[in-house]
């Protein structure tokens, strides 16, 4: 289809990894990819204003659909001029389909062929949740980036139940498609499923991908699988997406996944992870994960990370965002989510260099040996 609203530019192949640089072009602007979107799950992301997120070099946030939903509503939003003047956002908006949300409800919710029947996790009023009601909640919340509702299954589960529910999810993509009411200023991605399976990933990326989409994504990842599995599935399925279109794989956000994903060719990044475990006290480094909260925090006047120029590590020192933190002030939570966005923001920065330069993996392997991708700090 011609005059997609969203457009993918390739502008260069890492030599070294086959890692891409790309530029996404969307109704309100383009960035760079691949990216890191921070999430704004109630249109906004926690602790933080729009304008310290264009600051730190955020082009794209993500909203969910699910929790628009249930609180303040479509109607409001869609009143208010859509989801970017509701939260005064200028820049790209992708909404998820609620999908995970509802799925996540394991205990409130039954899936059929016509949807999810559930109940609220606010007040436990019941509600159905269809292909078409997802995309009318996101044709009326306005987002740039529309993701079609799919069925994301856990792990582990068994190969006939992922393969039923992958075709589930095509035939849901079609009603997606056909519900779709504004093609020309909205762009709908489609999901890949399959779980960890090769055979499944390969059915699902080949029924996604024979409908004209201006972008896909790949769903059912980082759902608690092992990192090896993650990545096998990536290259059994990334090489079956079309080159020209946008490559997002949903739900992944640490620093070790976010570049063994962009060496395997994806381009868009989501996940709550810096802001939750911002909001927890812990906070990434260049030497692997702080938990700034512990005692050993306390007489620790130096920064973060002595290597990160974010505003946080500038202004304050570990000791004082422990003692906010431990004196349950929001500002030490705030500190914390800011830092984690910026770091994950300036990596991406770092990633999108490498490959230019085509060296994306001495990258990799130079942030393994600082201890970048560790779950712990390292010692000096």
């Amino acid at each position: 289809m011609s005059g997609w609203p969203v457009r993918y530019e390739l502008l260069h192949v890492c030599r070294q990894s086959g890692a891409r640089l790309g530029m996404v072009h969307t109704p309100h602007g383009s960035f760079e990819t691949p990216a890191f979107m921070p999430v704004g799950t109630q249109a906004t992301v926690k602790g933080m204003s729009p304008g310290e997120l264009r600051d730190m070099g955020a082009g794209i946030l993500l909203s969910n659909t699910y929790h628009l939903w249930m609180r303040p509503g479509q109607d409001i939003v869609r009143e208010a001029g859509g989801l970017h003047r509701f939260m005064n956002w200028d820049r790209a908006i992708l909404t998820d389909s609620g999908g995970f949300q509802v799925f996540s409800l394991a205990d409130r919710r039954r899936i059929t062929e016509e949807g999810v029947a559930f109940r609220s996790h606010l007040d436990g009023s019941r509600h159905v949740l269809t292909p078409e009601k997802s995309i009318g909640i996101q044709n009326d919340l306005g987002s740039d980036i529309m993701m079609a509702f799919d069925e994301c299954t856990p792990w582990p589960a068994e190969h006939d139940y992922v393969k039923r529910s992958l075709e589930r999810t095509t035939r849901w993509l079609e009603r997606c498609v056909a519900s779709h009411t504004r093609p020309h200023e909205q762009a709908l991605f489609g999901i890949v499923q399959g779980g960890t399976f090769a055979d499944l990933r390969k059915q699902s990326a080949r029924e996604i991908t024979s409908i004209d989409l201006p972008g896909y994504a790949l769903g059912g990842l980082s759902v608690g699988e092992p990192a090896a599995d993650m990545y096998h599935m990536l290259e059994e399925a990334v090489p079956l997406l079309p080159s020209g279109r946008p490559r997002y794989l949903m739900g992944v956000g640490s620093p070790d996944h976010l570049v063994e994903g962009s060496i395997r060719g994806i381009d868009m990044f989501d996940c709550v992870l810096p802001t939750r475990i911002g909001r927890n006290g812990t906070v990434f480094t260049a030497r692997g994960r702080l938990i700034v909260r512990d005692a050993t925090c306390a007489h620790d006047f130096g920064p973060l990370d002595p290597l990160c120029d974010c505003p946080v590590c500038r202004d304050h020192t570990r000791a004082y965002i422990r003692h906010l933190i431990k004196a349950n002030e929001m500002y030490g939570l705030r500190l914390a989510s800011w830092h984690n966005l910026y770091f994950l923001m300036a990596l991406m920065r770092q990633v999108r260099e490498a490959i230019r330069e085509d060296r994306l993996l001495d990258l990799r392997d130079e942030l393994r040996d600082r201890g970048t991708f560790d779950k712990k700090i390292r010692p000096l």
